[in-house]
């Protein structure tokens, strides 16, 4: 009975993948390259969109006003799937849209072919392999760490047709960052955004949308930092943290898995006990703790949070400046 059983299951998920593998009869396509360098004919207006990665495909789709077909996303301990951050991002999720939750890394093979999309956008972070892939619907691979998270708007909004919506996005971020201009001085600030892991600290050449903010509003941030290759981070040890102290430094928790600040705190602990008594921004009480899926996510509501979050620590708050 179990061979039968797995019989019928490999013959049901054959005939799905043979009729998910036709395009839609008269269906217009174009020609477009990938970050693999593969040459793909996808549809000119994709309807029914796989997204194999939440963050950096899901939520800027959403952001753009395309609800893909089915979606990548995490689970809870309980099992239950989720789009990480994009109930705080954009109030959508797999519990109030009719977007699919098929799996997470990696995604189930299976249930990418029963949603039948006309086109599935993965990543190479993604395991799945391409060719299983491409044997459901025309694939492309798209490499945030290469185009940059906003980067990827732009593509995604050329293959979904909104690059209007896009636009008005853009403008505005633009209107933000003026507003932090006008309001703080901020090429005579310095910052740096620090996390401790596993008893390393770790600081981001740019850390995800609160990085792109405070490069964009012209903040200073200190040599070690503007090292390190741009899209890249480093591990380092508790000895390295005054090269990485600041007027200001900001410090994440993951409230997906339910962190708290105090768990931020803890972490940098590990580091170095009494980590604190180490960096000028900790003792002058200029450290900021908040939310990691605002502030690394690839989103524009997230860019406007951390615009406003910045605003409202730093302009018209008399502070006292790290000594050179």
């Amino acid at each position: 009975m179990k061979v039968l059983a797995m019989i019928n299951r490999v013959a049901s998920a054959c005939l799905v993948f043979a009729l998910a593998a036709f395009p839609a009869i008269g269906q217009q396509t174009v020609t477009f390259t990938d970050d693999a360098g593969r040459t793909v004919e996808i549809p000119a207006d994709p309807q029914r969109i796989a997204a194999l990665h939440d963050l950096s495909i899901t939520v800027p789709l959403i952001e753009l006003g395309v609800y893909p077909a089915a979606s990548h996303g995490r689970t809870t301990e309980e099992g239950v799937g989720f789009i990480r951050s994009s109930k705080v991002l954009t109030g959508v999720d797999f519990d109030n849209s009719d977007i699919q939750f098929v799996g997470n890394l990696p995604v189930d093979i299976e249930a990418v072919a029963i949603v039948e999309p006309d086109l599935i956008i993965t990543t190479p972070w993604q395991t799945t392999p391409v060719e299983q892939l491409e044997a459901i619907a025309p694939t492309i691979v798209l490499d945030d760490t290469v185009r940059g998270d906003l980067g990827m708007y732009e593509t995604l909004a050329e293959i979904t047709g909104t690059e209007d919506a896009l636009a008005v996005l853009e403008g505005r971020y633009e209107s933000q960052i003026e507003q932090i201009k006008r309001l703080i001085d901020t090429s005579d600030i310095s910052v740096n955004v620090i996390q401790g892991v596993n008893g390393e600290v770790l600081s981001w050449h740019t850390y995800g949308g609160l990085g792109r903010v405070l490069r964009d509003a012209g903040f200073q941030f200190p040599q070690r930092v503007d090292a390190i290759p741009e899209g890249d981070f480093e591990r380092m040890s508790a000895e390295t943290f005054p090269e990485l102290d600041a007027d200001f430094l900001f410090v994440t928790y993951r409230t997906d898995t339910l962190e708290t600040p105090d768990d931020a705190i803890a972490y940098l602990e590990e580091v170095m006990p009494n980590f604190c008594d180490f960096l000028h921004a900790c003792r002058e009480n200029q450290m900021i703790v908040m939310p990691r899926e605002e502030a690394s996510a690839s989103s524009y509501y997230g860019l406007g949070v951390m615009a406003y979050t910045i605003i409202s620590h730093i302009s018209g708050r008399d502070f006292t400046p790290k000594p050179d």
